[in-house]
């Protein structure tokens, strides 16, 4: 621990990402949730005739090809988007622009279970952070929520490393509970669902969505994120982004991720086989006695039925396949397992079952 270091970096724990293969290492990567299925051959066409002079120059303030793209997409205007360098930092933007900070402030109500940035992001920026238990299905508590007293409401809905869809419905008793606050949605997750809280944005002016184009378009590479929201809190990201860094998505990026986005027909193709590959290895795993909650992700959470998560974590590392475990109270029984091709899904039922009959042995 370096003695130049201040208070806040020695005391601060950081996001810890999944596990990424060494160099020249071969591995069947199904732990942090990337699509097992290459962007759009448009995507190939910007990338090998990119304009190298235009890389002297800053890019566009505003990412507006990029938010004219998505406002099409999304059925709102291009003055309700907001875009960043990957749904974390444009997370990181609302966490600093809609909730307060201090001991004094109300406390940010989210999840004890969710995505694991969010407590990260309020110890850096100072936010009290008031944890609802999941019930004991893993589903979010929405009563809880509506009754707890906050400075604002953070969840994923599909929700992490759960998996689990909230009715729109139950969304809409948050948001109607806490009309002076932020209610946000984070959606990483939402084009594997069918279901999005954007429909519900006419009505709530407390309502911010975010969404990424790692999961579903393939280019958790390229790091592109967004928000949609009403234009007055798209106004307060701006106010933040201009105070941290105002050029934050670079030309090529923009050029990538606009032309991404038109291609929705190649996206939710990709989507559907994703799904379908789901829906089968969620069958095969319960069939082979394991706890698999429906998922409406691109990936699984999965209690083992004969060997601890953490062994049997261990034991596909050996074999070469990657997946996550998470070592915390009421989830280490379960591994992560990210959606991947039919074959490596394949290859990993092959292993699980080989880990069993080496059980049984």
């Amino acid at each position: 621990m370096s003695r130049f270091w201040n208070e806040k970096t020695r005391n601060i724990e950081p996001y810890v990402a999944g596990e990424q293969p060494k160099p020249g290492q071969r591995v069947i990567k199904l732990n942090t949730n990337e699509n097992p299925y290459p962007a759009s051959p448009k995507v190939r066409d910007i990338l090998e005739n990119v304009d190298v002079g235009s890389l002297a120059r800053y890019p566009e303030t505003s990412s507006l090809i990029v938010r004219q793209e998505l406002a099409k997409v999304l059925g709102v205007n291009p003055e309700q988007v907001f875009c960043g360098n990957g749904s974390d930092e444009v997370l990181a933007f609302s966490f600093q622009a809609f909730f307060e900070a201090g001991e004094e402030a109300a406390p940010l109500l989210v999840p004890d279970i969710s995505y694991s940035f969010y407590p990260v992001y309020a110890e850096l920026y100072n936010i009290r952070l008031k944890k609802i238990p999941l019930l004991d299905d893993f589903r979010i508590d929405v009563s809880a929520f509506c009754s707890e007293k906050g400075g604002g409401v953070a969840f994923a809905n599909p929700n992490a490393p759960t998996s689990i869809l909230m009715d729109l419905a139950d969304v809409e008793k948050i948001l109607q509970a806490h009309p002076d606050h932020v209610v946000l949605v984070d959606e990483a997750y939402a084009a594997f669902s069918g279901v999005t809280a954007r429909s519900l944005l006419p009505k709530y002016k407390n309502l911010l969505v975010t969404g990424t184009l790692s999961k579903s378009h393939s280019l958790a590479g390229l790091r592109l994120g967004f928000a949609v929201g009403d234009e007055e809190l798209i106004e307060g990201l701006c106010r933040i982004r201009d105070s941290f860094n105002s050029y934050p998505v670079d030309r090529i990026a923009q050029s990538v991720a606009s032309v991404a986005i038109e291609e929705n027909d190649w996206v939710m193709e990709n989507v559907r086989k994703i799904c379908a590959t789901r829906d089968r290895i969620a069958e095969a795993l319960r069939a082979r006695g394991w706890t698999v909650p429906e998922s409406k992700t691109n990936f699984l959470f999965a209690s083992p039925s004969l060997q601890s998560a953490e062994c049997v974590y261990t034991k596909l590392r050996e074999k070469g396949i990657l997946v996550r475990y998470f070592n915390k109270p009421r989830i280490k029984d379960y591994l992560r397992i990210t959606i991947g091709t039919d074959e490596e899904m394949d290859t990993l039922l092959a292993a699980v079952d080989e880990i069993a009959e080496e059980e049984k042995a």
